[in-house]
């Protein structure tokens, strides 16, 4: 399995490591201390070394943030990890607080006194986020201060995982479209076009993009943990452990660049800040360690010169996501048909429909990876937005109840992303209303034209549209972006009310609403979507950008209220089953063929 089910020990330890940290926070000076969900990548995965977050507070989300005082301590999540918050941490220790209602700069200005200090580690937080935080502090006289040494690595200590040492491997031209010489080029002559002379790349998907390797540092992530620097013009470094650069991938990189060990990292910064050198440097996703490295006269403000063309797929990497997307909808139907068949009779367990869907992907013989822990949520359990299994929380799948599966596969030529909601026996009227309400905001994003420029905040509207209407929502984005065997969260564009980064050809997003009633159930609805070439509607006068859906997977008939649908809405869904049926039948065996032309069969009129 490429993933466990453990029960971590739910929060028994909290207090001793709260107390011990806090005794660490007077020798350091400070009145607080800030512990991130980030490593000094600020990437959004992490290696078990950087779990800080989850060892000292049990909370095991993939984002949030804590704040320690002397007397106070305060976890902050969003909107998707607040039920798992409260069920993970010691609410007698940490209070749950849900962003962005709850600001940290109020929390720290209501626990601390005038002329406080707030400790940090420099190399996990972002430039920009210390720099927004030291604005808010500054009219309670309350100031960050960066630590040579982080207090809670000195209260993990030994019992702290090593670094990881994750192997390299090249990722071949047929799957990346472009070599790494030509990437590199024209980071290069974006450089000088923006007056800078160098570069430096801390996010490992932009480095394994840039360099066309694929690592194994982060669970579910082909990613490797480095550094580079990259100048306007010669050859770029690439900052890595040596021990995770075999010989069969030391080649393919000192055909483009040089190889240095981590510790040459400083050295060279220390360089380019002596000569004056012109650095452009992502203060939204570097480390605020490297903009104070480089000081004021070298550090340059840019975004990650990676991001958008790694985010615009190439005619390649979409021609393998459609093939890595076809190859998961067989594995996934197999799955679904497998799933009506069994799940009868409250037999069938959140774990058993794991470990099932893994072994349909591995089947492929082309599975390389999970793309994350698979959300596998019974009842109440699918009211979890991220909820993930474990030998403690683990409910059979009963009669009467919706499962709620999202999971993902990564392919060499591609990474799935997939959300189905399957009613078990005979669904309520009240589940099947809410399902097709989320189907409506599904429909609407995937049938969407908009024009040029048009940002992911206002795609997302179009998801809520019929929630609204009901006195309904969802807290989470529509959809993320998705990378091309690398992330399965991606940016810059995303679709959600923060989604300001303009829609472009070529871009993979997902399209996912949802709605989640605590304590009873959850539903979402998720196909990854390709933004598609513009061209002018019929009878129209301006070109207009739509979306392509590379998923193919049925959705549950028995969970939609088809006399609420529009006939366009109709029209849709019947065209996307057919489409799926089309793309399916030939690759699957007899009985399976057999139910997908039932689940795929037209809307009754």
């Amino acid at each position: 399995m490429y993933q466990t089910f453990d029960h971590p020990a739910a929060g028994a330890p909290t207090l001793d490591r709260l107390r011990a940290l806090r005794a660490r926070l007077s020798a350091a000076r400070v009145d607080a201390f800030l512990i991130p969900r980030a490593d000094e990548h600020q990437g959004e995965y992490v290696a078990p070394s950087a779990e800080r977050l989850k060892w000292l507070t049990g909370f095991s989300g993939s984002a949030g943030f804590a704040a320690v005082t002397a007397r106070k301590a305060a976890l902050f999540v969003d909107g998707r990890y607040t039920v798992q918050a409260r069920a993970q941490v010691d609410g007698a220790s940490f209070e749950v607080l849900e962003v962005p209602a709850a600001k940290l700069s109020d929390w720290l200005g209501g626990a601390l006194t005038s002329g406080g200090r707030v400790g940090f580690d420099p190399w996990l937080h972002t430039a920009a986020a210390i720099e927004q935080l030291a604005e808010a502090l500054a009219k309670k006289q309350i100031k960050p201060k960066p630590l040579a040494r982080n207090p809670l690595d000195q209260v993990w200590g030994r019992d702290r995982p090593p670094a990881p040492l994750g192997a390299v491997v090249p990722q071949s031209i047929e799957f990346a479209g472009r070599t790494a010489a030509d990437k590199i080029s024209a980071l290069q002559k974006q450089l000088k076009a923006d007056g800078q002379d160098a570069a430096i790349l801390t996010l490992p998907d932009s480095i394994a993009w840039l360099f066309n390797i694929r690592g194994s540092d982060v669970a579910h992530n082909p990613v490797p943990l480095a550094f580079a620097i990259v100048p306007d013009k010669g050859r770029p470094t690439l900052f890595i452990a040596p021990g995770k650069v075999g010989a069969n991938v030391r080649p393919h990189i000192e055909a483009v660049a040089r190889l240095a060990g981590p510790a040459a990292f400083a050295t060279e910064l220390k360089k380019l800040r002596e000569q004056e050198r012109r650095v452009r440097l992502d203060p939204a996703t570097a480390a605020f360690a490297l903009k104070r490295a480089l000081g004021p006269k070298s550090f340059r403000a840019g975004d990650d010169p990676c991001l958008l063309p790694k985010a615009i797929k190439n005619s390649a990497e979409l021609a393998g996501a459609r093939a890595a997307h076809l190859r998961d909808g067989v594995a996934v139907t197999r799955y679904l048909a497998w799933l009506e068949l069994t799940a009868a009779g409250g037999k069938l367990d959140e774990i058993t429909a794991v470990t099932k869907l893994e072994e349909l992907r591995r089947a492929t013989g082309s599975l390389k990876e999970i793309s994350f822990d698979t959300i596998s949520g019974s009842g109440p359990n699918g009211a979890i937005v991220h909820y993930r299994v474990t030998t403690a929380s683990n409910r059979h799948l009963r009669d009467g109840e919706l499962f709620l599966v999202d999971s993902g596969a990564q392919y060499a030529d591609g990474t799935t992303d997939i959300t189905r909601t399957i009613a078990i026996g005979r669904p309520s009227a009240e589940m099947r209303r809410h399902f097709t309400l989320v189907l409506k905001g599904h429909i609407a994003v995937a049938s969407a034209r908009f024009p040029k420029g048009t940002r992911g905040a206002e795609i997302d509207a179009m998801a809520r549209r019929a929630l609204w209407a009901a006195g309904l929502d969802f807290d989470h984005g529509t959809g993320h972006g998705v990378g091309s065997y690398l992330s399965v969260h991606e940016g810059p564009q995303r679709i959600a009310k923060t989604g300001m980064v303009a829609l472009e050809p070529g871009m993979i997003v997902s399209n996912e609403p949802g709605y989640y009633k605590e304590g009873q159930y959850g539903i979402r609805i998720e196909n990854l979507l390709v933004v598609s070439e513009p061209s002018v509607p019929a009878g129209g006068e301006r070109a207009m950008l739509g979306f392509e859906t590379l998923t193919l997977a049925p959705f549950d008939r028995a969970l939609i209220a088809a006399e609420t649908l529009t006939a366009e809405e109709r029209e849709w869904l019947d065209g996307y089953h057919a489409r799926v049926r089309a793309a399916l039948h030939g690759d699957l065996d007899r009985d399976t063929r057999a139910w997908l032309a039932r689940a795929t069969a037209p809307l009754e009129r």
